[in-house]
């Protein structure tokens, strides 16, 4: 990996931490889509699981007294049986594949049945929601829209929001690590140098976002998280859907 490719994916680790560190989302599903666009899938995936690790758990450090465990801990166990079942198929999507179903993914969550719908102090629905986000991260290398909606979908508040999906993130990319780095039969390898620099790069961010969560009131959270999961979810729809038309043009 090139000086110049190395510096653009570290600024856009900046920037993208410090619109999770705001919103507790978008960010991580912005930067699976650049990573996507410049690196091999399996790297990509890599990359953005040591990123998001650093991102999610300085977020959870700072946040750790509004993390909401029972929630936390139940959506951890529906991750586990998702790596289960993942590590039985071994699949690896294409990226076409990946950006579409990363797209599609908040849409379909306002056509599930009103008895499954997201409520992130229900536990089973959290355990399900669980196996679902971590099948989808093993899709896309995210679980993006879909964990974003589920924690939109109760009554929690910004700061037990920002806490307790940071920390379900931790177990999520961990999940999702060792699937891309070790249980497919080509894992994806990134340098330890660029590793290290992506770390630092994503902890910046969230720290300088730390102040901006702070001033936002839950009612503009709410609308602008919204927006931006809905904003970045139909542009990755229309590229996914690109990707797949464009070699039959």
């Amino acid at each position: 990996m090139g000086i110049g490719l190395t510096l653009v994916i570290c600024v856009a680790m900046v920037v993208t931490s410090f619109l999770s560190g705001i919103f507790g989302m978008a960010g991580g599903v912005i930067l699976i889509g650049i990573l996507l666009a410049l690196l091999p899938l399996q790297t990509a995936m890599v990359l953005h699981g040591v990123t998001q690790l650093a991102s999610n758990g300085w977020r959870a450090l700072l946040w750790w007294r509004d993390v909401r465990w029972r929630i936390a801990a139940a959506y951890s166990a529906g991750s586990l049986i998702a790596l289960g079942l993942w590590s039985i198929t071994g699949y690896v999507p294409d990226k076409p594949v990946a950006f579409l179903l990363l797209g599609l993914s908040p849409f379909g969550v306002r056509l599930i049945p009103e008895r499954f719908r997201p409520n992130p102090e229900h536990m089973g629905k959290s355990v399900l929601y669980g196996v679902l986000c971590t099948g989808l991260m093993m899709l896309t290398g995210v679980a993006g829209p879909l964990l974003d909606s589920f924690f939109l979908g109760g009554k929690l508040d910004r700061r037990n929001i920002m806490a307790t999906k940071s920390m379900c993130q931790i177990f999520g990319h961990t999940v999702k690590l060792a699937y891309f780095g070790g249980v497919i039969t080509d894992p994806g390898t990134i340098d330890p140098m660029v590793a290290a620099l992506a770390v630092i790069a994503s902890m910046a961010g969230t720290f300088l976002a730390k102040p901006v969560l702070t001033a936002l009131s839950d009612k503009t959270y709410r609308l602008w998280a919204n927006r931006i999961v809905t904003g970045v979810s139909s542009y990755y729809s229309l590229y996914g859907v690109y990707l797949i038309t464009i070699p039959h043009l």
